[in-house]
C-alpha cells in the first residue's frame, strides 16, 4: 500500500470517529452533555475535551508541533481527570472548538510528515518514548473509537439515540416493543445461565 493510500485511510477511520463523538452531544441540554453517567464520572462532553487533549498531544507535541492551545487541566499539578469532564466555565462551544481545532493541527500533522517519522511522546518515560507517526495515528484512532462507543451508550441511556451518526444506526430494526421485547429476552437468557453455572 502506497503512503498516501494509508494516509487516507487512517484519516477515514480516525474523521469517523471524531465525527461520532461529536455527534452524541447533538440535541442535547447542557446538564445532559456534561452530568456524570457512570461512578467514575463518564460524561458525554468530557470525552469530547479527553480527544482534544490527546490528538494535541500526540499529533502535536509528540512531533514538535505543539498547537499552542493553553491546556491547563493537562498542566503539572493539575488535578487528576481533569481532562475528563468540563468546568461549568468550559462551554460546550469551547469544548467543541477546541476539539475542531486539534482535528486541524493533527491533520496539519499527518499531512506534512511521513508516516514512519519518528517522535517523543514528553509524557511517557524516558527511553521508552519513541514512536512513528503511525503508531500514534492508529493509537489516536483507537482511543476515539473506544470513547465514541463509551459516548453510543451514554447516549442510549439518556434518550435511546444510537448509532454512529444520524444516518447510521448500525442497529437491526425494530420498534420500541421489539427491544424491550429483545431486552427481556437476553435478561431471561442470563437469569437461566447464573443458575445453570
Amino acid at each position: 500500500m502506497t503512503t498516501p493510500d494509508a494516509k487516507k485511510d487512517l484519516h477515514f477511520y480516525l474523521q469517523s470517529a471524531r465525527d461520532a463523538l461529536l455527534w452524541k452531544l447533538e440535541g442535547l441540554s447542557e446538564y445532559d452533555a456534561r452530568r456524570p453517567l457512570t461512578p467514575t464520572g463518564t460524561n458525554l462532553l468530557g470525552l469530547v475535551k479527553h480527544a482534544a487533549s490527546v490528538e494535541l498531544g500526540y499529533l502535536g507535541d509528540t512531533f514538535g508541533r505543539p498547537s499552542g492551545e493553553p491546556l491547563p487541566w493537562l498542566d503539572e499539578g493539575a488535578e487528576p481527570n481533569a481532562d475528563m469532564w468540563a468546568t461549568a466555565d468550559e462551554s460546550r462551544t469551547y469544548v467543541v472548538e477546541l476539539y475542531r481545532r486539534a482535528w486541524t493541527h493533527a491533520d496539519a500533522t499527518i499531512d506534512a510528515l511521513a508516516l514512519d517519522t519518528t517522535g517523543r511522546v514528553p509524557w511517557w518515560p524516558e527511553g521508552k518514548d519513541e514512536v512513528t507517526l503511525h503508531h500514534a495515528v492508529v493509537r489516536v484512532i483507537a482511543d476515539t473509537h473506544r470513547h465514541a462507543g463509551h459516548a453510543d451508550i451514554l447516549r442510549e441511556h439518556l434518550d435511546g439515540a444510537v448509532g454512529m451518526n444520524e444516518d447510521n444506526a448500525s442497529m437491526p430494526p425494530g420498534d420500541a416493543a421489539w427491544w424491550e421485547n429483545h431486552r427481556s429476552r437476553l435478561e431471561r437468557a442470563a437469569r437461566e445461565a447464573d443458575r445453570n453455572a
